[in-house]
Parts: C-alpha cells; sequence; structure tokens
C-alpha cells in the first residue's frame, strides 16, 4: 500500500469554503440573538398571543424556581437549562436560547442586528461568487450535479453511510452522490432559501416582494421558515462534522487548507514473462 499527495481543493473552493463557515457561525449566533427578543414562532401575517405554534419560556414554578419551557403545538417539554430559561452571569434568567449560543453577548440586541445584517449580506455575496465560479469552471456540473453513475449507486451509498464506511483511494477524490444531493440542497434550498426569506421579514420590501410574501403565507410565517432553514443548516453542519471526523480529520482539514489531499492506493504489480 503506497499513499500520495492529490491536489483535491482548488484555492477559490477553499477561501469560500472558510468564508461560509465564518458567516454560518456568526449568522447562527446572532440570529440567535434577535429569536430572543421575542422567543415565538407564528403562521400568517400576525403574532397574536397564543397563536404560536413554538414557544421557548421561562418563569417561576410555584416554588419559585426557574424553570424552561418549549412548548411546540401546544405541547410543553422542561428544558430548563438549555431552553427557555438557563444561566447568565451565574444567575437564573428567562431567555430563549442560552447565553453561550449567543453571539455577540446575553443581551445586546442592537449589535446582534448589525452583526447578522453585515454577515448576511457577505454571505450572499460569498455565495454568488462561488455559484458563478462553479458554473464558470464546470465545478457545479462535473462534481456537484450527480450523473447517471450516481444515481445507480444511490442505494450502495446509502448503505456504506450507514456503516460509516468511507470510499478510498482514487474513489475518495469524487463525490459520492448523497454527498453531492448534500450539498446541492446546502447552496439552493437552504442557501437560496434563507436569504430570500430574510428579505420577506423585512417590511422595506414590501413594495418589490409584497406578492411573495403573501404567497409563504405572511411575514410571520416567512419568519418560521427562515428559522427552520437555520436548523437545516445545524443539522447540515454536524452531519458534516462527523463525516470529516470519520473520514480522517487531520486529511480533510490539509486539503481544504492546503489543496492537498493523501489517498492511498495500491501498487501496480509487475507482469512477469516467462
Amino acid at each position: 500500500m503506497t499513499t500520495r499527495l492529490v491536489y483535491r481543493h482548488r484555492w477559490p473552493v477553499r477561501v469560500m469554503h472558510w468564508i461560509n463557515a465564518i458567516c454560518l457561525l456568526v449568522l447562527l449566533g446572532s440570529g440567535l440573538q434577535i429569536f430572543n427578543a421575542h422567543p415565538s414562532l407564528y403562521w400568517g401575517n400576525r403574532s397574536d398571543p397564543g397563536k404560536e405554534w413554538l414557544s421557548l419560556r421561562g418563569g417561576q414554578d410555584a416554588t419559585g424556581d426557574v424553570r424552561g419551557m418549549a412548548i411546540i403545538g401546544g405541547h410543553a417539554f422542561d428544558t430548563t437549562g438549555v431552553l427557555g430559561a438557563s444561566k447568565v452571569d451565574g444567575k437564573w434568567a428567562a431567555r430563549g436560547f442560552p447565553a453561550w449560543a449567543t453571539i455577540p453577548g446575553p443581551g445586546w440586541l442592537a449589535m446582534g442586528r448589525r452583526w447578522h445584517f453585515f454577515f448576511a449580506w457577505l454571505f450572499v455575496l460569498n455565495g454568488v461568487a462561488y455559484v458563478s465560479w462553479s458554473v464558470a469552471s464546470r465545478h457545479l456540473s462535473r462534481d456537484l450535479v450527480p450523473d447517471h453513475r450516481d444515481w445507480r449507486g444511490l442505494g450502495r451509498s446509502i448503505v456504506d453511510h450507514l456503516r460509516f464506511r468511507h470510499a478510498q483511494g482514487e474513489d475518495a477524490l469524487r463525490y459520492n452522490v448523497l454527498q453531492r444531493l448534500a450539498y446541492l440542497v446546502a447552496i439552493f434550498v437552504f442557501g437560496g432559501g434563507i436569504v430570500l426569506m430574510g428579505l420577506l421579514m423585512s417590511p422595506r420590501m414590501d413594495a418589490v416582494l409584497g406578492d411573495l410574501v403573501e404567497a409563504v403565507g405572511g411575514r410571520q410565517s416567512a419568519r418560521t421558515i427562515h428559522f427552520v432553514i437555520a436548523m437545516g443548516f445545524i443539522a447540515f453542519v454536524i452531519v458534516h462534522v462527523v463525516e470529516v471526523l470519520i473520514s480522517g480529520p487531520l486529511n480533510q482539514l490539509r486539503g481544504m487548507i492546503t489543496g492537498w489531499y493523501r489517498i492511498r492506493s495500491q501498487p501496480r504489480e509487475e507482469t512477469r514473462h516467462e
């Protein structure tokens, strides 16, 4: 068995990948900071009390202790310490998401909004640059769009992932069908959807996107979809990180930092002639 380094990721992919990672981290933390100002979700145009489908609440119980509750569709769950109520500076406080998950601080709403909007536009510009470069360089059609071979191997790819079995050698240089589908969903469905819902949440966009606001059910519906897609991004990142850890974190990080990726291959046997 021999090993060799292969130049796997070109520099535009690496740069835009890490910009995206930073943007998603800040957007999530600042988004949760904004959400904590009103930790409830509705469907439609109005946010009437009692009409929430999701609410993170904190308050005192009969003994005077602070308790946190996550109410989903009328069903209440005790989530003290994580959702609804958590400690801030050593003291219990009613808040949707805990302080450690919010950026830039436990109660700095105005700055959280500034961070969110700044990194949202950076996320958009980086996304447009990535898609444009991917189309021009054929990275999109060559590396991300599944072909007939990928679709035929869909079942095998699902089984391999369930068994935590990953491609080796030359096969490791090519995204499998599940990876391709995941990246396409993250880029075009999650990325495009969360940006569009963010725009629909702004009253200033009514003159331009008013019909779309009504099409999704209203401004509160857009806020709900925005939140759900954000949770989808979290799920994508968790799966992505787990796959990196399982398939060799040092090798994967080297590939995404320097571009060089190490693969193992069987040495060719020499043909003997009598």
